[in-house]
């Protein structure tokens, strides 16, 4: 069964015309969010889940847990190749912070521990390679937003 399944993604990437490439958006977006999950686990997070899907809707990069702090972490990753049209984290704006709540909500009913605490950061990661030094710029933004009242679990 796997196989005729593996099989079919096959012929309907043929047909799309994407084959195995990944477009150069994909690729700086996943290697902004590896840079992220580096950065997070030297600073005492441990990485729980990436790029979570919720069943209904939602969806969060990065869910990890601050050891530090004993909080749980809804994180996401905005990577770019550079801030000249504007700081990356300014890209979660309304409708992007809801598909994140949405993603959140699911995972705290799955978790089913009404006390545990939380928060929503935003990494901005800025991979500039053509700067002369082409080490990534990482900015962890802490509480980002905060979970409006209407959302419970």
């Amino acid at each position: 069964m796997t196989s005729i399944l593996l099989q079919l993604a096959r012929f309907r990437d043929w047909l799309l015309g994407q084959g195995n490439e990944e477009s150069p958006h994909l690729a700086l977006g996943r290697r902004g969010e590896d840079m992220a999950v580096g950065h997070l686990k030297t600073h005492g997070h441990k990485v729980l889940r990436r790029n979570f899907r919720a069943p209904h809707g939602g969806e969060v990069d990065i869910v990890c847990r601050d050891k530090n702090r004993n909080e749980l972490v809804f994180i996401e990753v905005k990577t770019r190749s550079s801030d000249q049209f504007g700081d990356p984290h300014e890209a979660v704006d309304r409708k992007k912070r809801q598909l994140i709540l949405r993603g959140a909500m699911a995972w705290l009913r799955m978790l089913d521990m009404p006390d545990i605490t939380f928060r929503f950061d935003v990494i901005e990661v800025i991979l500039d390679e053509d700067a002369p030094d082409p080490s990534p710029d990482i900015r962890h933004h802490e509480d980002a937003f905060p979970l409006p009242d209407r959302y419970t679990y």
